[in-house]
C-alpha cells in the first residue's frame, strides 16, 4: 500500500486558517501557528460583542430618547415611569426612532404621557 501523507488536508487547513485571519497585523495574518490562534480569539471577540452591541444600541437609545425630550421639559425616567403607568407600550428603539424623525408625533407621545 502506498504511504498516505496529509500534504492535502494539512494545505487546505492552513489556507483556511490563513484566510480567515487576513487583514490582521503583522505575523498573526501570515504564520499559521500565530494565526490560528488570532483567529481563535477573533471568533471569541465576535461572539462577545453580538452580545454587547445589543447593549450599546439600548444605551444609544436611551440617550437620544433623554435628549429630546429633555427639550420637552420631562426627564428620561419621568417620561418611563409615566408610560408604563399609562400603559402605553413601546420599546425605546421606536421612542427613539419617532424622537429622532418625527418631532410631532413623539411631542403627542410625551404630552399623552405627562398628562
Amino acid at each position: 500500500m502506498p504511504r498516505v501523507t496529509k500534504s492535502v488536508t494539512a494545505k487546505a487547513k492552513h489556507k483556511k486558517v490563513l484566510s480567515a485571519t487576513k487583514g490582521h497585523y503583522g505575523a498573526r495574518s501570515r504564520l499559521f501557528k500565530t494565526a490560528k490562534q488570532s483567529n481563535i480569539k477573533s471568533l471569541q471577540y465576535a461572539f462577545r460583542d453580538r452580545k454587547n452591541r445589543k447593549r450599546n444600541f439600548r444605551s444609544l437609545w436611551i440617550s437620544r430618547i433623554n435628549a429630546a425630550s429633555k427639550g420637552l421639559g420631562v426627564s428620561y425616567s419621568k417620561l418611563i415611569n409615566s408610560l408604563t403607568k399609562k400603559n402605553i407600550i413601546l420599546n425605546r428603539k421606536i421612542l427613539s426612532d419617532i424622537a429622532i424623525n418625527d418631532h410631532s408625533t413623539f411631542k403627542k407621545v410625551v404630552e399623552t404621557a405627562t398628562d
